[in-house]
């Protein structure tokens, strides 16, 4: 497993984290913003309008309302990326990756707006009279080139291809995978259900929703997103308030070390701003997926008898999924103060490194070594050779590095008892290990420091259920929506009968991510989020024109149909 981890992180390293995949996705957020008149500001009280009918007429075509459409695209994106994803953010960049997540969502609202506009222009009807919608559609239709000697260049078809294949990985390595891994590891440390148990039994409701295609996942969903919401913000509120000292210290925290990264501080070994930066940014996609391409293909379904209307619609998600949400659930973290703390816990083999030498993070130079080393700044020699443990004691001077943190009270044991006798190490890493877990106290990440963090207030461990019963309805939802996204590339891909396969095989990886390691599942996702996002942001740069030509459009239909209303600033009224 530590093994196929470092080959997906190297290749990770070379898209979804290196710092060029952020400049495309903000850069073309930022054209946006500057090149529309940042329309996330000047709309957004005419999206709310629109959600609730105002634009609407009787012959519109569709599957779904303005509303089951928003549902439907929140339910793929409020998941464990506002659980999971703001801890794992805030646990690598400390509190300024949230400040980088917030900002990810404002510029996300236009790029939002803008594929949505351009996917529901050119969606089409399948073979079953069903809609059928996304990026890949106005790739096939508006990105082939004809050249002086009328030779067709297939330019956009090939890229429709590679984003319609990409959307089927990425229903598994967003949708399906991580969604049941981090419920099932939830349920787990709160309830002790066996990890199996729980993806057998959800996998089984899966397979029910998702056969019954979008008008059932609509249903589901419209039910699902309001009841999980209430339920979080009930458990996350509680948090704050009983911390209300801690209140304006989280805040200056997010914004304090913006452009500095954020300092050592408990077992926080720090992080530099590019660190904060490319988290922050990378989380931010995972959790509102503007630019990826995913919500265009919710929301092509929705009947609308122009596609600005829907766009504007679709601005609401990341305002609504990040910059509420996740801002809740990051000043929960902060305010609550476990995420710079050690924490008891089992230990994941792919997040451990055993160092050779002893080292503390109570003295600060060692401090600053242990920090470089986490940051890859300067590595630390990895220990190679033989453990000796003694009744779940390593008496070799070596240090264990656990997440990101150097680990403390380390114990070592084979099933319930402690451990006795000779573990093989090579490069850090532990090998032919088979039934051996370390428990110690460590940083945490992911869904379980969520979990703990519900703890702290009134509730006291009762709040961990609450994070288990959100996490299981946010990330449930999500894999509903996003096993649609993955059946309609599968129809552009290969027509309707390949869809009752696809179904089939997402069901399967359903279940047998619920057992997988979650580092490995949280990289895979990466990989696939950005195969996906790639193609789909250059198409929105190359119709920058045609999008601007549409908006125009809309708002003089709107000024003629809703005369004695005000237009957004900037706006006028055809003569």
């Amino acid at each position: 497993m530590q093994e196929l981890n470092e080959f997906l992180l190297l290749i990770d390293s070379y898209i979804g984290s290196h710092n060029w995949f952020v400049y495309l996705l903000l850069g073309t957020g930022l054209f946006f913003t500057m090149y529309l008149g940042f329309p996330q500001f000047r709309y957004l009280k005419y999206a709310f309008q629109i959600v609730k009918g105002k634009f609407d007429k009787e012959d519109d075509e569709g599957d779904t309302s303005h509303f089951e459409a928003l549902t439907t695209a929140l339910s793929g994106t409020v998941g464990t990326g506002n659980i999971a994803g703001v801890a794992y953010a805030v646990y690598l960049g400390g509190p300024a990756a949230l400040f980088w997540m917030l900002l990810t969502a404002v510029i996300g609202m236009t790029t939002k707006f803008v594929e949505v506009t351009l996917s529901h222009k050119y969606r089409e009807k399948a073979e079953d009279g069903t809609i059928s919608g996304g990026p890949m559609y106005y790739m096939k239709s508006r990105l082939n080139f004809t050249t002086r000697s009328g030779k067709v260049i297939k330019t956009g078809t090939l890229m429709a291809v590679i984003f319609a294949v990409a959307t089927v990985f990425s229903s598994f390595g967003t949708g399906s995978l991580p969604q049941i891994n981090s419920i099932s590891n939830s349920l787990n440390s709160t309830f002790n259900i066996p990890h199996i148990a729980t993806g057998i039994v959800l996998s089984i409701l899966l397979a029910v929703v998702i056969i019954g295609g979008i008008k059932r996942i609509a249903n589901v969903t419209s039910k699902l997103v309001p009841a999980m919401a209430a339920i979080y913000f009930v458990g996350a509120f509680a948090v704050i308030i009983y911390n209300y000292q801690n209140i304006w210290p989280s805040l200056v925290s997010v914004f304090a070390d913006i452009f500095t990264g954020s300092a050592a501080t408990g077992g926080f070994l720090g992080a530099t701003i590019s660190f904060a930066f490319n988290r922050g940014v990378n989380r931010g996609l995972f959790s509102n997926e503007a630019g990826q391409g995913s919500a265009p293909i919710a929301h092509s379904a929705a009947r609308a008898h122009e596609p600005v209307s829907e766009g504007l619609v679709a601005l609401l998600e990341p305002f609504i999924d990040t910059i509420v949400i996740c801002s809740l659930t990051g000043l929960t973290l902060l305010s609550s103060g476990v995420w710079n703390q050690k924490h008891q816990n089992v230990f994941q083999k792919s997040d451990i490194e055993i160092i050779d030498g002893v080292y503390s993070d109570v003295s600060d130079s060692d401090k600053q070594t242990l920090g470089n080393h986490v940051m890859g700044e300067a590595s630390l020699p990895l220990f190679t050779g033989s453990l000796d443990v003694v009744e779940g004691e390593i008496k070799n001077d070596v240090s264990i590095i656990h997440s990101r943190s150097l680990a403390e009270s380390v114990h070592i044991f084979k099933g319930k008892e402690l451990f006795s006798g000779e573990l093989q190490v090579e490069e850090g890493i532990l090998i032919k290990s088979k039934g051996i877990t370390l428990k110690g106290k460590s940083l945490m990440h992911s869904a379980p420091l969520t979990a703990l963090a519900f703890t702290k207030s009134w509730f006291g461990s009762w709040g961990q259920y609450i994070v288990a019963i959100g996490l299981l309805l946010f990330a449930f939802s999500t894999a509903i929506s996003w096993s649609y996204y993955g059946s309609r590339a599968i129809i552009f891909l290969f027509g309707v009968k390949g869809v009752k396969y696809y179904r089939l095989v997402y069901v399967l990886g359903f279940f047998f991510a619920s057992f997988i390691d979650t580092t490995i599942i949280w990289t895979m996702s990466g990989i696939t989020v950005a195969l996906m996002t790639i193609p789909n942001l250059i198409g929105l740069l190359f119709l920058h024109k045609e999008m601007k030509t549409e908006v125009s459009s809309f708002w003089q239909e709107f000024g003629k149909r809703f005369p004695n209303d005000k237009l957004p600033l900037f706006e006028k009224k055809k003569e």
